[in-house]
C-alpha cells in the first residue's frame, strides 16, 4: 500500500490490518482492495494441522 493510500484511508475513517489480505467479498469487514476492516482477526480453530482446517471467526455476513 503506497503512503498515499494510508492517508486517504484514514481520511475516510478505514483502518486495515497490515498483511492480511482477504478475498471474502461477502464479509462485512472486506474492503473493495482485499483489506481486512475489522479491529482484529482471530482464525481457528486450535487443533487444526493444515490451512483448510483454518477458519476466521471473525467472519461477519454483509
Amino acid at each position: 500500500m503506497k503512503i498515499t493510500d494510508k492517508i486517504q484511508d484514514k481520511m475516510n475513517g478505514k483502518d486495515h490490518i497490515g498483511g492480511i489480505h482477504c478475498d471474502v467479498t461477502n464479509c462485512a469487514y472486506h474492503d473493495p482492495k482485499c483489506k481486512c476492516s475489522a479491529d482484529q482477526i482471530k482464525v481457528g480453530p486450535t487443533y487444526a494441522s493444515s490451512s483448510t482446517d483454518t477458519v476466521c471467526s471473525t467472519f461477519k455476513q454483509k
